[in-house]
């Protein structure tokens, strides 16, 4: 149940950071503050993706959290 629930939710962040990518990559930013922004953006859903991706290594493991 963890690991389907872990696997949905990856998808929907990759999404995300694809859109976010793939706006920046049309010239979506209208100045660099924008840019920054999805930058961060990018960044943060990267973050979200290897804390997710840890925690379902560690219940696979049977560890304690």
């Amino acid at each position: 149940m963890i690991e389907d629930f872990c696997r949905v939710l990856r998808e929907k962040i990759q999404e995300q950071a694809e859109t976010e990518i793939r706006g920046l990559a049309r010239g979506s930013a209208k100045d660099f503050a924008a840019y920054q922004y999805s930058c961060g953006v990018v960044r943060g859903l990267e973050l979200a993706e290897n804390e997710l991706r840890e925690l379902l290594s560690v219940a696979r493991e049977g560890d304690d959290l």
